[in-house]
C-alpha cells in the first residue's frame, strides 16, 4: 500500500502513534526493513537522503515503489533533507511520494519562500511536503548540519505552517543527528513540544531520533510526535555485524554475508516500532 506522508500521518495523528522513517542505503536494507514492518503490521516511511540517493541511484526508487505497492502495510517513500528545489524535483520525478525541503539554515523569510515553492510544485502531483523550523544539532563535525540547536518557537511554527502549506513539520526540541559520544547527554525540551502541539494541528516530526533515551522518545510520541527519523541506529547495527561476519575472509557470497547483518538491523527496527507504538497499526488503514 503506497501512501504520501500527509495521508499516512493523518491516521497516526488521529490515533496517537508515530511512524518510523528508516533511512536505507541499499536494497538489502530496504528488504530487511520491509520484512520486519510486515511481520509487525507496522506502517513505515522509507527515507532516502540525497547522499543515499546518489549511492543507490534514482532508478532504484522504481523497485521500491513496486514493492511498496504490493506491501501489506502502508508505505511512504520520502526524500530526507532535500537541500534544494532541484533535489526535490529529481525525487518527485523518480517516484517519491513525499519530500522534505530543509530550509532551516536560512532566514525565516527564505525558509518560508522555498517551502512554499516546493509545496506548490509537489502538491500539484499529490506529493506531500515536510519542512523544518529551528535547527537540529549533530554529533558529527563533518556533517552539514549545525553544531548548535536553535529551538523551534511555537508562535513561529504557527506562522510557518500557515504561510508555507507544509503537510508535516520537523521541530527542534533538543535532538542531534548521529550517535551520541560518551559523556554527551541528550535532553529533549518536551515543554517546547507541548507548546507547539497545542498551536499546530499538522503532524510533527522528530529528527535525530537515534540514540536518544527511550523514555524521552516514548514521551514525545505521547505528546504528539507522529514521525521519528531513525538512521544511525539501524546502520550501526547493520555494519557492526557485517564487520564481524567479514572477519571470515573466505566469505564472498551475499547470502552468506548479508542475512545476519539484516537480522541485526531488524532487531533494532523492531525495538523502535514498539517504542513508537506503531506495531499493529496497519489495521487502521
Amino acid at each position: 500500500m503506497l501512501y504520501n506522508m500527509k495521508d499516512l500521518l493523518a491516521v497516526a495523528n488521529e490515533h496517537h502513534f508515530a511512524v518510523p522513517a528508516f533511512n536505507i542505503s541499499s536494497y538489502a536494507m530496504f528488504n530487511g526493513i520491509m520484512e520486519e514492518c510486515e511481520a509487525m503490521r507496522a506502517p513505515v516511511i522509507i527515507a532516502i537522503h540525497p547522499d543515499e540517493l546518489s549511492h543507490v541511484g534514482p532508478d532504484m526508487v522504481a523497485a521500491v515503489r513496486e514493492k511498496a505497492l504490493k506491501a501489506t502495510v502502508p508505505v511512504c517513500i520520502h526524500l530526507d533533507h532535500g537541500a534544494s528545489f532541484e533535489q526535490v524535483v529529481l525525487a518527485i520525478r523518480s517516484g517519491f511520494t513525499s519530500v522534505m525541503i530543509d530550509g532551516s539554515s536560512k532566514s525565516f523569510a527564505d525558509n518560508v519562500a522555498i517551502c512554499k515553492k516546493v509545496c506548490e510544485t509537489a502538491h500539484a502531483v499529490n506529493v506531500s511536503v515536510e519542512g523544518e523550523l529551528g535547527t537540529i544539532g549533530t554529533t558529527d563535525s563533518n556533517e552539514a548540519f549545525t553544531q548548535v540547536i536553535i529551538y523551534t518557537d511555537p508562535d513561529d511554527a504557527v506562522e510557518f505552517v500557515k504561510e508555507t502549506g507544509v503537510d508535516t513539520l520537523a521541530v527542534a526540541i533538543g535532538t542531534c543527528h548521529g550517535l551520541y559520544p560518551a559523556g554527551m547527554k541528550p535532553e529533549l525540551k518536551l515543554d517546547i513540544l507541548k507548546a507547539i502541539k497545542a498551536k499546530v494541528s499538522i503532524p510533527l516530526v522528530l529528527h535525530g531520533g537515534s540514540n536518544n533515551p527511550d523514555k524521552e522518545i516514548g514521551e514525545s510520541v505521547t505528546l504528539g510526535v507522529n514521525k521519528i527519523n531513525i538512521s544511525s541506529d539501524i546502520k550501526a547495527a547493520y555494519y557492526k555485524k557485517m564487520r564481524e561476519v567479514l572477519k571470515n575472509e573466505s566469505l564472498r557470497e551475499p547470502n552468506m554475508i548479508e542475512p545476519p547483518c539484516i537480522m541485526a538491523m531488524r532487531a533494532v527496527a523492531k525495538e523502535k516500532i514498539k517504542l513508537f507504538q506503531d506495531d499493529g497499526k496497519a489495521d487502521l488503514y
